[in-house]
C-alpha cells in the first residue's frame, strides 16, 4: 500500500506544471493588480519586411494580437537560442506561451506596440509582455533584429546603426500594412525597447543623436546623416507615436544624445531600470535620461539594488545549467518573476493611460509616495489578505500592490517644462 501511495504521489507531481513550465505572460499571485491577463485570447504570426533603402535588409517580425480561439487549440511553444560562453555553441531554449499560431484576428482597430529586444537577444523572450498586452487589446510586434553575436566586438558598430533604423522602418511599415487592413490604429502607436532596444526606441521617438558623441563616432559614419544637423535626422522620428517605454536603455555611457538631445522627445516616457546596472550604467543612462527629457511627461521606475536584467523574464529551463546562460535572465537580487509582474503592472497602466486615454490609470502612476517601502497600510484599514491597495483612506502603499509587497522600488514623475 505504501508503494502504491508513493507511485500515486509521484504521478501527480509529474503531472503538475512547474513554475518553469508556465507561460511568463501569466503573472504570479503576488503580482500587482494590473499585471493580470486581459479578457482576449491571443494569436501569433510571423511577418517579414524588407527595407530597400538599406540594400533590401530583411527583418522578421513576430506579431501578437487579440484573437478568436477555439477551445482546446494548441498553445505556442517559442524556440530560440542565445550566444553561449565561448567556445560553446549557441544555447537553445524553449518558452511556453498562451498564444495560438495563426488564430483568427479579433475585429480592430487596436493600438500598436512595437518592441525592440536587447543586443543579441531574441524577440520571443519578450512573450511575457507581448502576450500579456495582446490579451488586453493591443497588437504587439516584436522585431527580430538578427544582431551579430555579443562576443563579436568588431561588429558592434553595425548594431548601433541598424537598431534605430530598424525600429523606425518596421514601425512605419506596420502602420501602413496593418493600418490598411483595419487591425491597428496607426495614430495610437507606442515603442518599447530593452537595453540596445531602449536606445533604438528613444532615437525613433525623437531623441536627437549628438554627432560628436562617442556612440556616433563609433558607428563609423553610419549614423552621421541621422544625427543633429544631418540630412536625414528627422527621418528616424516615428509618426503617430503616443508613448515610449525604455527598460535599462543603452546609449548613456556613450553620450548618444549629448546633454540636450532627449529634450526633443515630446511624447510621454516610462523608463525602467535597476540602480545597480553595471552593463549600461544607471547614472548616465536611465537616471540621466529622466533628467534630460524635459519636454516629456516622464516616469522613472527603479528597482533598488537591481541590475541590468529587467527585461527578459525568468530563465528557461535549458538556460539554468551554466552561469553565463542564467545571467542573461536572472538578477542577483530580484526574482525575475517578481520583476515581470511589476513591469506588467506599470507598463499596462502607462499604455492604457496614453494609448487608450483611460484616465483612471493615472491613479496607478501619479501621486504615489516616492519610495514604495515608505508606504503604510494601517491595521484599521485591513481588508482581505491578498487585497490590492486602494491608495486612499490612509493607505499609502502603492495603488494596486498587495500588503507588504510594495518593497524596494522608487518611482519618479516629472511633468514637461
Amino acid at each position: 500500500m505504501r508503494h502504491e501511495w508513493a507511485l500515486l504521489v509521484l504521478c501527480f507531481t509529474l503531472a503538475m506544471p512547474t513554475r518553469s513550465q508556465e507561460a511568463p505572460s501569466v503573472p504570479g499571485i503576488d503580482a500587482p493588480e494590473l499585471a493580470k491577463l486581459g479578457g482576449s485570447a491571443v494569436g501569433v504570426t510571423t511577418l517579414e519586411v524588407a527595407d530597400e533603402t538599406r540594400g533590401g535588409r530583411r527583418l522578421q517580425v513576430d506579431l501578437w494580437y487579440p484573437a478568436m480561439v477555439a477551445d482546446g487549440a494548441t498553445r505556442e511553444t517559442y524556440r530560440g537560442s542565445l550566444t553561449a560562453e565561448p567556445p560553446a555553441p549557441p544555447a537553445p531554449f524553449t518558452r511556453p506561451g498562451i498564444a495560438v499560431r495563426g488564430a483568427n484576428r479579433a475585429s480592430g482597430p487596436f493600438p500598436l506596440v512595437v518592441v525592440s529586444h536587447g543586443y543579441d537577444n531574441a524577440s520571443v523572450l519578450f512573450s511575457w509582455l507581448t502576450e500579456n498586452l495582446a490579451s488586453k487589446g493591443y497588437v504587439v510586434a516584436a522585431i527580430r533584429h538578427e544582431d551579430p553575436p555579443i562576443t563579436d566586438r568588431a561588429r558592434f558598430p553595425e548594431t548601433l546603426v541598424n537598431r534605430p533604423l530598424d525600429v523606425a522602418f518596421v514601425t512605419r511599415s506596420l502602420q501602413r500594412s496593418l493600418g490598411g487592413e483595419g487591425l491597428v490604429d496607426s495614430a495610437r502607436t507606442a515603442l518599447v525597447g530593452y537595453s540596445m532596444g531602449g536606445y533604438g526606441v528613444l532615437a525613433a521617438a525623437g531623441g536627437v543623436l549628438d554627432p560628436a558623441s562617442p556612440l556616433v563616432q563609433l558607428a563609423g559614419g553610419g549614423l552621421t546623416a541621422f544625427a543633429r544637423g544631418g540630412a536625414q535626422h528627422e527621418s528616424l522620428r516615428v509618426p503617430g507615436l503616443r508613448a515610449v517605454v525604455a527598460l535599462a536603455p543603452a546609449g548613456g555611457s556613450l553620450g548618444a544624445w549629448g546633454a540636450d538631445g532627449l529634450a526633443a522627445i515630446t511624447v510621454p516616457m516610462l523608463l525602467i531600470a535597476g540602480d545597480r546596472d553595471h552593463t549600461v550604467d544607471y547614472a548616465s543612462g536611465a537616471r540621466a535620461f529622466f533628467n534630460q527629457a524635459v519636454s516629456s511627461d516622464r516616469y522613472l521606475l527603479t528597482f533598488l539594488g537591481g541590475g541590468h536584467r529587467v527585461g527578459l523574464g525568468p530563465a528557461p529551463a535549458e538556460m539554468q545549467g551554466r552561469l553565463w546562460d542564467l545571467d542573461w535572465f536572472e538578477d542577483p537580487v530580484w526574482s525575475a518573476r517578481r520583476i515581470v509582474g511589476i513591469n506588467l503592472h506599470f507598463i499596462t497602466a502607462f499604455l492604457d493611460r496614453y494609448l487608450k486615454e483611460d484616465a483612471s490609470r493615472s491613479a496607478y502612476l501619479d501621486g504615489l509616495i516616492t519610495r514604495s517601502s515608505d508606504g503604510e497600510w494601517p491595521a484599521e484599514a485591513a481588508g482581505a489578505y491578498g487585497a490590492y491597495s486602494s491608495g486612499a483612506g490612509g493607505i499609502t502603499t502603492w495603488k494596486g500592490f498587495q500588503r507588504q509587497h510594495a518593497e524596494g522600488l522608487e518611482l519618479l514623475h516629472a511633468a514637461p517644462r
